[in-house]
């Protein structure tokens, strides 16, 4: 009985210890949910930089006077990409730098094909797009100036290409519309046996390629080409001047960079290929076989009937005139991102007052009516059908000087891209002159 009741004793003593180490881990469990709680309480988020990612953005040049899109200013210590450069949304905020911008996506020219979709023109396309291979996996690896060469001297001068015409296009895919293509469409129309090379990132693609198929498909000869800047420009002042940019040493301005660089790009095209440069809202009206080292007055002086502007919308000048030297010599050394045309109409009209009576610079300049028969101004007259008999006689009149005295006509772009071709109006009777596929032309979308 006494050993019953000693190992009962030492149950309820187990007993009792066992409690004792229940409460304690339950003490220490609530003080443990205690403590958690008021380091809660008194904690404090200290947020790290995040990583931003790095954004595209696409733009149109912008070619009205007086407008520009406002842009950034890099940093110096901020270095853009040697093989990209790009260019930063209008509506972006100017706090916001941005190092890599789908200005031109490869200067190095070694480009593979973007895949990417086009919808456009159904009627100038659709009925093209079946006899279109696509080639999406391959890859050009040829530079750009090798690619130049052999597109030309697949068409040597002493057969079938007699005219070597360069366009540039900075902007995307999608805004490459019916103007542009009726550009091209007036300039093979003039120049059946011509040769164009579309300086375009976005246009050297297998979509870019759809677009371009109907002119292919009837024979004429047209490319997209990426730009190879560090080839353009070698050997010129505009190499450094292109170094220090891709290193965010030149601030860019107000205006759009990209605007700015499409007019050191056509200096650079025909001062190392010589050759006849086109803007994209250009309507050719006949041939330009009997100009050679040509640039064209915009304005001129209403007493002295001496030229007071230039352009540098249509430019024929033969590989390394001295003059297209000297262009890109004042690009380099005057550049302002935040003057309107001081790179473009204003550089050229600045360099011709300058050297004008110098030997060794033969080239000529023609009058308003060569290139430019309309001022910018005043361009929604070419669109407007006849109010009255007065105003239907001016139209006749004047059509019939535009059709002896220009070669070209002048858009002039953003200033007239909302206006409705009316019927009647003097664009409908160019456009009719000008075209290649006429049935298929969208006459008032221009």
């Amino acid at each position: 009985m006494e050993e019953v009741n000693n190992s009962l004793a030492q149950f309820l003593y187990h007993l009792q210890r066992t409690k004792r180490s229940f409460y304690a881990l339950v003490s220490l469990l609530l003080l443990s949910l205690l403590a958690y709680n008021s380091a809660t309480i008194f904690y404090t988020h200290v947020p790290f930089p995040a990583k931003i990612p790095l954004e595209r953005a696409s733009f149109s040049p912008e070619t009205v006077p007086g407008k520009s899109k406002k842009f950034f200013s890099v940093p110096s210590s901020t270095k853009l990409s040697s093989s990209a450069l790009y260019a930063v949304k209008e509506e972006s905020p100017v706090g916001k730098l941005k190092t890599h911008f789908p200005l031109l996506i490869k200067n190095t020219n070694l480009v593979a094909f973007m895949n990417t979709s086009v919808v456009y023109h159904p009627k100038r396309r659709k009925k093209h797009r079946r006899g279109f291979k696509s080639h999406e996996s391959q890859v050009k690896v040829k530079p750009f100036s090798v690619r130049v060469k052999e597109f030309f001297n697949a068409h040597p001068l002493n057969s079938s290409c007699k005219f070597r015409f360069f366009m540039t296009w900075i902007s995307s895919l999608e805004s490459f519309g019916d103007r542009e293509l009726f550009t091209i469409e007036s300039l093979f129309k003039a120049h059946p046996n011509g040769c164009l090379i579309i300086v375009s990132s976005s246009m050297d693609s297998t979509s870019g390629m759809q677009i371009l198929w109907p002119f292919l498909d009837k024979g004429f000869k047209v490319n997209a080409i990426s730009p190879d800047f560090n080839y353009l420009f070698n050997n010129t002042a505009a190499q450094a001047w292109y170094n220090q940019l891709m290193q965010g040493n030149v601030n860019p301005g107000e205006v759009s960079l990209g605007q700015n660089l499409s007019n050191l790009l056509r200096l650079g095209l025909l001062y190392r290929f010589g050759g006849i440069y086109l803007d994209t809202d250009i309507i050719v009206l006949k041939s330009f076989k009997k100009l050679r080292n040509t640039i064209g007055a915009q304005t001129i002086d209403p007493e002295t009937r001496n030229w007071s502007r230039l352009n540098n919308a249509v430019m024929i000048f033969d590989q390394g005139h001295p003059l297209l030297y000297k262009f890109i010599e004042e690009f380099a050394l005057t550049f302002d991102g935040n003057k309107w045309g001081h790179n473009g109409p204003y550089l050229v009209s600045r360099v011709v007052s300058r050297i004008s009576g110098r030997p060794g610079y033969n080239f000529t300049v023609f009058p308003p009516m060569a290139f430019y028969p309309v001022y910018w101004s005043r361009v929604d007259s070419l669109f407007q059908g006849p109010r009255n008999e007065t105003h239907s006689k001016w139209l006749i009149a004047k059509l019939r000087r535009i059709r002896s005295q220009s070669f070209t006509v002048h858009l002039w772009n953003k200033q007239s891209r909302g206006f409705k071709v009316e019927e009647g109006s003097i664009i409908e009777q160019i456009m009719f002159d000008s075209c290649i596929f006429c049935k298929s032309s969208s006459f008032a979308s221009l």
